[in-house]
């Protein structure tokens, strides 16, 4: 528990910095990648994930980059896996861009993981390609019908983007209702610097809300997953569209999560700097206590809430870390 009362129930955790798109509200075209010795290996990433679950974490996250071209991720699941076995780990997940998915969508079902989150922005190819730079949305396509055929539920994120997708939207929740999944829209957030500007690439999602309106009639609902979307029922469609809404209506008052990075970086809040290391007290010795003392350390310092501002005014975005190097 932070100090402000909260339960820290949900980690997720990057697995890579590294992805095989760049898309353009996450990463400029040309990334420096972090040297694969400096990552934690697959193994302190499994010591890490079970000191978290040790102290009550109950949902767990592995997210990138793409955390699906880590090498023998797998691996790590199927080790994780055990924690859903004992009833300590209510849900295993991740988010992915869905390039990978096809390969791994059986193994996955097999440790457990019974929905996925897949960022898939526009339904046009070509746009597609353009928002991610290097994706095939056929592969991603593939992807989420065989996460399906797996029985892995769907969760789809877009990202809404003035001047892109912003006359798409409703057309990718028709599709994604019509297919069985769920759809929540996230606002462009200021994190490190993409080569474009944040404010142009920026559409409140109270603006995107307004638009659907005038269309469907959205319900105001009551479900929630552990993180941050706000959910409607849309009645036309007969599912559910979330809002993901870190500048026009931050969710920092019922946050119950924290990020650790592919290093062993821990987070507390997604848009401050403030972090500590994990790594080094992982590494000092087999036994966890000095790790989970750590991990309690460091959940004291954890926030009220982050600082994000997108304006004419703010040209350097508010934490120069990518969301690729934060994790999820």
């Amino acid at each position: 528990m932070d100090t402000f009362g909260r339960h820290v129930t949900y980690l997720r955790v990057s697995v890579t910095d590294r992805c095989d798109f760049r898309c353009v509200y996450c990463m400029s075209e040309h990334m420096t990648f972090l040297p694969k010795q400096d990552l934690l290996t697959l193994e302190e990433l499994d010591r890490l994930c079970s000191a978290f679950v040790a102290r009550g974490v109950r949902k767990l996250r592995l997210t990138g980059g793409e955390p699906l071209v880590r090498r023998d991720v797998m691996t790590l699941f199927r080790a994780l896996s055990r924690h859903l076995e004992t009833g300590r780990l209510e849900e295993l997940t991740l988010t992915t861009n869905g390039s990978q998915l096809a390969r791994y969508a059986a193994d996955l079902a097999a440790c457990g993981v019974k929905r996925v989150n897949v960022s898939v922005d526009t339904l046009d190819p070509d746009k597609f390609r353009t928002v991610t730079r290097w994706g095939d949305l056929g592969k991603v396509m593939e992807g989420i019908a065989a996460a399906k055929a797996a029985g892995i539920k769907i969760k789809l994120n877009a990202v809404a983007l003035r001047d892109v997708n912003a006359g798409e939207i409703a057309g990718l929740m028709e599709w994604a209702h019509g297919e069985g999944h769920d759809l929540s829209l996230i606002e462009v957030m200021p994190l490190g610097e993409v080569g474009a500007e944040r404010v142009d690439q920026y559409l409140p999602l109270s603006e995107v809300r307004a638009g659907l309106e005038a269309r469907f009639t959205l319900i105001d609902s009551a479900h929630r997953t552990g993180g941050p979307a706000r959910y409607v029922e849309v009645k036309e469609t007969g599912g559910r569209l979330g809002f993901i809404t870190p500048l026009t209506h931050n969710f920092c008052e019922g946050c119950n999560r924290v990020r650790v990075t592919c290093t062993g970086t821990l987070f507390m809040c997604l848009g401050q700097e403030d972090a500590a290391d994990l790594r080094t007290p992982l590494r000092a010795s087999p036994d966890d206590a000095v790790l989970q003392a750590a991990i309690d350390a460091a959940i004291v310092r954890k926030p009220k809430g982050h600082d994000f501002v997108i304006d004419r005014t703010t040209r350097i975005p508010a934490v120069s870390r990518h969301m690729s190097t934060t994790g999820g």
